[in-house]
């Protein structure tokens, strides 16, 4: 049939992208504009091979082909799918799976089922070589994309290039419409700053139930000691951990084998633990009144409103961290029938109630959060979720109070 297909090995197009642009490989070295990136593939796809789109097929790894929030994004545009493949972790580089393999497959079948006319391929992975070859002898047109390489030579298979019909360079002008390196300060990349939601919950004073006095204190160190001033030369200068109550890896280490016991009041408040208490506890022990009575979002949610969450999830949040804390609190809010529920929230800032905070973490795992973190959500996106909650919680009680008055 007259149209054309883009085949995408996202990790040759943005590893190479991330060379000619930052100096280096790593995709974590430069940002992504996708919807620029889609339509400029489309654009000069159909510029290209006259012909018109009827898909891009987009090829990239993910841990446990679990869906990252770029994945997320991509696979509800329009004539776009996205194909998973396995990222694995070996001699401290990640490294694709299974990719390679897929695209193969979809080329062959497509050539094969006389699917289209032409097949563009932006890959440099010279196991594709057969499936190339078994497209043009189903009498498809090859046509090879490649990116700038940044040392001005090839960063393609010779022999993919040797065998393809068509082969066309995206230069540097190309790339920038989508892509930029991330700019940097000093020699090493710094980590990258907070957003000020979340910085206020990481400065935010414990209550004074939760504090022991000072010779009753544990000596480790928090898991986030306050940011330090710059030095004259730019760097952050180190200042002494403060110390305080124990936190989960507290917890950890002093349940090891070996280690000392330390006593801490039973009254002590894990930080980023909601309102679980110490835990050495005997038993059970039940939830403070003011929380137990506070419904979970499960619970105010009817079958309809369930399916209509899961529609949205899947076609409109991306899967940001502080993204995914705000669309959990404003469907909890604007569900709940008792607003009394939200007075007695605000003043538990900046802790969440357990069973609250709980059901939070677990809806942002669907969004591929644990990923790369041993099935654990990593320290800092805890944190966002957290901070995209209350920031939506903001929301009402900032209205509120800017509200005109009638005189």
């Amino acid at each position: 049939m007259d149209r054309c297909i883009v085949l995408v090995d996202a990790g040759y197009l943005l590893g190479a992208a991330a060379s000619l642009l930052a100096g280096e490989p790593s995709r974590s070295r430069i940002t992504v504009d996708h919807t620029a990136l889609i339509q400029a593939l489309r654009d000069r796809a159909e510029s290209d091979t006259e012909r018109p789109l009827l898909r891009i097929y987009w090829f990239d790894g993910a841990p446990d082909r679990v869906p990252q929030p770029e994945h997320r994004r991509l696979r509800v545009m329009p004539r776009v799918t996205v194909r998973l493949g396995a990222l694995t972790r070996s001699d401290g580089r990640w490294a694709q799976k299974g990719v390679d393999a897929a695209m193969h497959a979809e080329l062959t079948e497509l050539a094969r089922n006389r699917a289209c006319s032409d097949v563009v391929l932006v890959t440099g992975d010279g196991d594709l070589l057969p499936g190339m070859m078994a497209a043009k002898e189903h009498g498809v047109a090859v046509h090879l994309w490649a990116v700038q390489a940044a040392d001005g030579d090839y960063n393609q298979s010779e022999d993919l290039v040797a065998e393809a019909d068509e082969r066309r360079v995206l230069d540097r002008a190309w790339i920038t419409q989508a892509v930029r390196a991330k700019e940097l300060t000093g020699v090493c990349a710094p980590p990258p700053a907070p957003r000020p939601e979340i910085a206020a919950i990481l400065s935010a004073p414990l209550p004074e139930s939760a504090l022991a006095p000072s010779d009753e204190r544990p000596a480790e160190r928090p898991a986030h000691p306050p940011a330090a001033p710059p030095a004259e030369n730019g760097a952050a200068e180190r200042i002494p951990a403060a110390k305080g109550v124990p936190t989960p890896k507290d917890l950890a280490a002093l349940r090891a084998p070996g280690a000392q016991p330390v006593q801490h009041p039973a009254t002590a408040t894990l930080r980023w633990s909601s309102d679980k208490g110490w835990v050495d506890r005997p038993g059970t022990v039940s939830e403070p009144p003011e929380t137990a009575s506070m419904p979970t979002l499960a619970q105010l949610t009817t079958a309809e409103q369930r399916w209509a969450d899961r529609e949205e999830d899947i076609t409109t949040v991306g899967g940001d961290p502080y993204e995914v804390g705000q669309v959990f609190a404003r469907r909890w809010m604007s569900r709940l029938g008792d607003q009394s529920h939200l007075q007695r929230l605000s003043q538990m800032y900046p802790r969440i109630p357990h069973r609250i905070d709980g059901e939070l973490l677990r809806y942002a795992a669907r969004f591929g959060l644990l990923a790369h973190k041993d099935d654990q959500i990593d320290e800092h996106d805890r944190y966002a979720i957290r901070a995209g909650f209350w920031r939506e919680f903001d929301v009402p009680a900032a209205a509120e109070t800017h509200a005109p008055t009638a005189d």
